[in-house]
């Protein structure tokens, strides 16, 4: 006798309608899977947002966010729904709130991993707290930021310990750029960062077990900083990259990432790894889109039919004890903490899953990417972004990227 199961996902949206769009239809054209006896399907529903009760059950069993990292009401539910209820969440609000960037940057330096040198330094304007004053006066040493600077050598970047999507982020060429831009830094707390001279600007998408390296151009405008690229990356660099992405990740359970990497030769240094929102817009992903939205179906399908429970528990431990093995050359440790990191997203399960479940989804996502409602989601995107006289521009732009996409497929 066949049971029947049926599962919710929910999305917490901001003023995203690509993507969504595209989860849904995809999602549509995974059907019925059956699996021990039991059948299960999966739609989506997008959640509001509204008052709730600490005791109030959740319908939806996973919930991708994409808005807890600014918006703190939708925060506090996806806490109550993992605590209470047991939700499934993509991402963990507890560790992005606590393990902000400055946290990221110490846990994988004590992994090993090649952070540039990085120092924190104290707000430029006082805290809005009535005891600043006498503390700052008691405890605050004077410093010299110049000198920490010169320490780092420039150009270097000044960016918060906290920050996300370049905000507040400045390249410091010279003592007056870094005057000027601690200045306007007020009440964030700010990192200096010393850079590397790079071949490669790489970033990371990760989702659960998956992961695209993309050649990113962070001076470009949005629609041209993802650049189509293959074999842009030594073996080693390419292993590396994916490797760290996935590792980060599984250290702090996140599943839903992106992991921003200078690349010099087969040397991987780490600059941004901590992205409670990744990019995933059509219209800057572009090429890598479809790609991106399967896998963000087929992880979710996957830990709702298998069951996979949230972590809450990181369990650092295990990392540490590789990091703490003096016996282990660098390449070892990565090794170690991606068996770790392979373990933790069940990755060999996960990839018979999509064999024997989702293998379908690549020539229907191909054929969809070549239909008429995929097109009408680029026209109805493109004319929601940019302005009336660059439509015709864009559309060529986008069309002609997801269509190479699409021939490389056959």
């Amino acid at each position: 006798m066949t049971t029947n199961r049926h599962h919710q996902i929910g999305l917490l949206l901001g003023a995203e309608e690509d993507w969504p769009r595209a989860f849904g239809a995809i999602l549509d054209m995974v059907g019925p899977i059956t699996v021990d006896g039991v059948t299960h399907t999966v739609g989506a529903e997008r959640l509001t947002i509204e008052p709730f009760d600490l005791t109030d059950p959740v319908r939806t069993p996973l919930v991708i966010d994409r808005l807890a990292h600014w918006y703190y009401h939708p925060r506090e539910w996806l806490k109550k729904a993992a605590m209470v209820n047991g939700t499934y969440l993509l991402n963990s609000p507890f560790t992005f709130q606590s393990m902000e960037k400055h946290s990221a940057y110490c846990a994988m330096l004590r992994l090993g991993l090649k952070v540039p040198k990085t120092v924190l330094v104290p707000y430029k304007n006082p805290v809005d707290n009535v005891r600043w004053a006498y503390t700052a006066a008691k405890y605050n040493q004077p410093f010299d930021l110049e000198a920490i600077a010169a320490d780092l050598g420039y150009p270097l970047y000044m960016k918060p310990f906290d920050g996300g999507g370049w905000r507040g982020v400045s390249r410091i060429n010279n003592p007056d750029d870094l005057r000027r831009a601690y200045d306007a830094s007020g009440e964030m707390l700010m990192h200096l960062q010393a850079t590397v001279d790079y071949d490669v600007f790489a970033r990371a998408l990760s989702i659960g077990p998956e992961t695209m390296v993309m050649d990113f151009r962070p001076e470009q405008p949005m629609h041209n900083r993802y650049h189509v690229s293959h074999g842009f990356l030594s073996t080693q660099a390419g292993w590396e990259t994916a490797a760290i992405s996935r590792i980060v990740n599984a250290f702090f359970a996140w599943e839903f990432n992106s992991a921003e990497m200078l690349v010099a030769g087969d040397e991987v240094y780490p600059i941004d790894y901590a992205n409670a929102c990744p990019d995933v817009a059509v219209t800057s992903l572009h090429y890598y889109f479809p790609w991106a939205i399967k896998a963000l179906v087929r992880w979710s399908v996957y830990c709702l039919v298998t069951d996979r429970k949230g972590a809450i528990d990181l369990h650092t431990e295990r990392f540490f004890e590789i990091a703490d093995d003096p016996s282990l050359s660098y390449q070892a440790k990565l090794e170690g903490y991606l068996e770790l990191a392979d373990a933790y997203f069940e990755s060999d399960a996960y990839w018979e899953f999509c064999d024997e479940h989702l293998g379908h989804l690549d020539a229907a996502v191909l054929d969809w990417v070549r239909s008429a409602e995929f097109d009408a989601l680029l026209v109805d995107t493109v004319r929601a972004t940019y302005p009336p006289h660059e439509h015709d521009r864009f559309l060529g732009h986008f069309r002609g990227l997801t269509k190479a996409w699409a021939d490389e497929q056959d």
